[in-house]
């Protein structure tokens, strides 16, 4: 008898947990497909985390569960093109860093992510961080034993005293850190080494920096710095291994020479002009504008005493000009990929970015493909994520106004779902919030 009922009850859990994998979801506006117009109360149907059907009208099936989003404008999972999800800029976080174990910085990193995929972002281009606990966050998503936003990992190759070494410590830290740092290289073949050796660990991409930068703590501008076969060798062997490459790059100098040897998107490009302009359409590159980030440092060098003055002199230059000069590569037709550099700014604000894209004049929908269709593009996913479709990932937000009307609907989303999994709901008071 007590066997008979065991399996009753194990049989019982198996058809409910059969039952639980198909949804419905009831969309009042859905952008299927950003880009194109939005349409008006259509169904949803989600089987094992992947769309199977997506049709007009509000369907209702007998083995379904029913999200409600009649009211709301439903549309894609956004993707953030540039975090770093191991920290926050702040008075603290140098000092924090050095006193944190590895293990703890992993459950932070593992907050971090849950804040920014609860904000609507449920894919990452993480562009760099400590790589054997960025690969392990990453592995851990994807195998579902944590929560998070997919994360599409970097690994760094840098030249030495470039804005991917070490700044800010004393001689003897950094000389520590050399001692195992293996991505810092100077010469085209010691770079080529790098690449390969970054890969070898896990790196999903390759992310370069071929100017200075802002935050490295010392007074080295922002103009290029790792040389022209470098690069080419970066990229090189990063292609033979089948992996993009991303740049850092503000100055047009390091713009043009990054684009010249065939990297696949620019980060920040802050002083793209014409020339470089030509480059991109010409190379179909991306630009990942960052704008949130420089507007941060430009507050941070205004207000607060946690940059020192090397960084703020780069801040307020850099950070002022972004905006404006981003506007010109809007209208110059440059291809644009979403992305803010939190870590920088706060994990889970990340939407912030949208206004600012606005108020430098591009169009709502633009800026939603930019976080959507282009994303996908630029990290090679556009076959299961970027746009809802039958046979793709359910990766769905919804918010309660259009942000086609209002960008800044996009700074509360009200529903997220990742791979079919709910993470966000407000308008469930049942739900259980992770």
């Amino acid at each position: 008898m007590k066997k008979t009922l065991i399996a009753a009850f194990a049989a019982a859990a198996v058809s409910s947990q059969t039952l639980a994998t198909t949804t419905v979801i009831h969309a009042g506006t859905l952008l299927a497909e950003p880009g194109k117009p939005p349409l008006r109360e259509y169904s949803v149907v989600i089987e094992d985390g992947t769309i199977t059907d997506v049709t007009m009208g509000f369907i209702d099936r007998a083995d379904a569960k029913v999200i409600d989003l009649r009211h709301a404008f439903v549309m894609p999972g956004l993707m953030d093109m540039h975090v770093h999800l191991q920290g926050e800029l702040g008075p603290k976080n140098d000092s924090e860093a050095l006193r944190m174990s590895k293990p703890a910085m992993q459950m932070r990193s593992q907050q971090f992510a849950m804040r920014t995929l609860k904000a609507g972002f449920t894919t990452v281009r993480d562009v760099g961080n400590s790589g054997e606990e960025l690969y392990a966050l990453r592995d851990a998503v994807n195998k579902g034993w944590v929560d998070g936003p997919r994360i599409i990992a970097a690994g760094m190759v840098g030249i030495t005293g470039g804005h991917a070494d070490i700044s800010g410590m004393s001689p003897e830290l950094m000389a520590y850190h050399d001692e195992s740092n293996k991505t810092v290289c100077d010469g085209p073949y010691d770079c080529r080494r790098a690449t390969r050796h970054t890969i070898k660990y896990g790196a999903d991409l390759i992310k370069i920096t071929s100017t200075g930068g802002v935050l490295t703590d010392r007074a080295t501008g922002t103009g290029q710095q790792m040389e022209a076969d470098e690069l080419r060798e970066v990229v090189l062997a990063a292609q033979r291994m089948g992996r993009k490459v991303a740049s850092h790059a503000h100055q047009e100098d390091g713009i043009i020479a990054a684009l010249e040897a065939g990297v696949d998107s620019i980060e920040h490009g802050t002083y793209a002009g014409p020339k470089s302009h030509r480059l991109f359409r010409k190379t179909g590159a991306y630009l990942v504008p960052t704008l949130l980030a420089g507007d941060t440092v430009v507050q941070m060098a205004k207000n607060t005493d946690i940059l020192t003055e090397s960084q703020k002199a780069k801040a307020i230059r850099v950070g002022a000009d972004m905006q404006g000069n981003f506007g010109k590569a809007v209208e110059a037709g440059v291809k644009i990929a979403f992305g803010t550099d939190s870590g920088v700014s706060r994990h889970g604000e990340n939407a912030r970015e949208a206004v600012l894209m606005y108020q430098a004049g591009m169009d709502p929908m633009s800026i939603i493909q930019s976080a959507t269709v282009n994303a996908a593009d630029l990290i090679n996913m556009s076959d299961s994520i970027g746009t809802l479709a039958v046979g793709k990932q359910a990766d769905i937000i919804a918010t309660d106004g259009s942000p086609l009307e209002n960008i800044e609907e996009l700074l509360d989303v009200d529903f997220v779902m990742k791979g079919g999994k709910v993470f966000a709901n407000k308008s469930d008071s049942n739900m259980e919030m992770l």
